[in-house]
């Protein structure tokens, strides 16, 4: 196919834009969209760690992530969870905490703990894959406000980190599934990336067909190609902010 149901081609992303500073109670936040996904992201710092991390003599410092989906993110509305998360929640506050921690130098960072909470306030394919490009925003909006606390010659964070989805739809490869894709896509796949195109994390599935290494290879080369502009938007959006 040349075109999709939405009239992109096979490798376009969907309209991104990018909202720095959207609230003012932490040090680090931003609303990003892709098409009519929407996750607010925002980044906390707390001047101490968790219990299990003080038994260290020498802590290091550590990230987290939260991420939940708000009750109008979808139709019909998702219930709030309340006493416990449920198990997709659980598993992509998970994927988004490695992913951060990956570009991250907890020695550097110092005994702290930053929280990157992403919430999504409306959901249409791709909220995990956003919340992680969004929350590297948010990350290093946070550092930039205690700059003054860190060491001057190791920086804390080693690169950039961003991700995207790709799959087989209708038998074409393609980038940044929206909900109407991925609800019918032969092939889902997540893949997290450095800004110096190394692999954090790839999640891939076949929901029929098995696929072979060809389109293995040709989704992950178009995850890097996205990765690559999603890399120069993060770059655009922090501006003289930008770390590297």
């Amino acid at each position: 196919m040349t075109t999709r149901h939405d009239g992109r081609q096979y490798d376009e992303l969907r309209p991104i834009t990018v909202q720095r500073h959207f609230t003012g109670a932490v040090p680090g936040s931003v609303l990003i969209k892709a098409g009519r996904t929407t996750v607010l992201c925002t980044a906390s710092v707390d001047e101490d760690l968790p219990p299990w991390m003080k038994k260290n003599p020498n802590p290091s410092g550590w990230v987290t992530a939260e991420y939940n989906m708000l009750p109008g993110s979808t139709s019909p509305r998702k219930q709030r969870e309340r006493n416990k998360v449920d198990g997709r929640t659980n598993e992509i506050q998970r994927l988004i905490g490695r992913s951060l921690r990956a570009i991250v130098d907890m020695a550097a960072l110092g005994p702290r703990m930053i929280t990157i909470d992403c919430d999504v306030l409306e959901a249409d394919g791709g909220t995990r894959t956003l919340s992680i490009t969004g929350g590297f925003i948010a990350l290093v909006d946070a550092l930039e406000a205690i700059k003054a606390t860190l060491p001057t010659d190791r920086p804390v964070l080693k690169s950039s980190i961003a991700a995207i989805s790709v799959g087989i739809v209708n038998g074409q490869v393609v980038s940044d599934l929206d909900y109407v894709e991925d609800s019918s896509a032969e092939v889902d796949m997540n893949v997290v990336m450095t800004g110096g195109g190394e692999f954090v994390e790839v999640q891939g599935t076949a929901e029929g067909t098995p696929f072979n290494r060809k389109l293995l290879d040709a989704q992950l080369a178009l995850a890097e190609q996205s990765i690559v502009r999603l890399t120069a938007i993060q770059r655009d959006a922090l501006g003289v902010a930008w770390p590297f």
